[in-house]
């Protein structure tokens, strides 16, 4: 989709720091990270929310866990933990209608988010 930004990360066409590409996902450091670590997970073929994904794509929700587990163990995140996050709607804070999870971490995480 042209007007989406994380479909122009996807495709290359804006520059960003990537830390994993496959044929189906890209992962990428947030451009206004809400931690010391904080980096978003998402596929590359558009879809605007967690809703969205179609049941016959369900694993690719696994596979963003997977890629997103992959990369915290790499930025050495185990030991103390971090957080997963997917937003849904306006009230979730789902700021870019683009499916898409949010891995943070490298300090201590309140609960329940601000």
């Amino acid at each position: 989709m042209a007007d989406c930004v994380f479909c122009r990360i996807a495709s290359h066409e804006i520059p960003s720091r990537i830390l994993h590409e496959d044929g189906e996902l890209v992962a990428f450091e947030d451009v206004s990270p809400q931690a010391p670590v904080h980096f978003l997970v998402i596929p590359k073929e558009h879809i605007p929310t967690v809703r969205d994904v179609p049941e016959s794509k369900s694993g690719l929700l696994a596979r963003m866990l997977e890629v997103g587990v992959a990369i915290a163990r790499e930025k050495s995140l185990e030991q103390k933990g971090y957080r997963f996050v997917i937003n849904y709607g306006k009230d979730g804070g789902q700021l870019v209608q683009h499916v898409h999870l949010h891995v943070l971490g490298g300090r201590a995480l309140d609960w329940p988010p601000g």
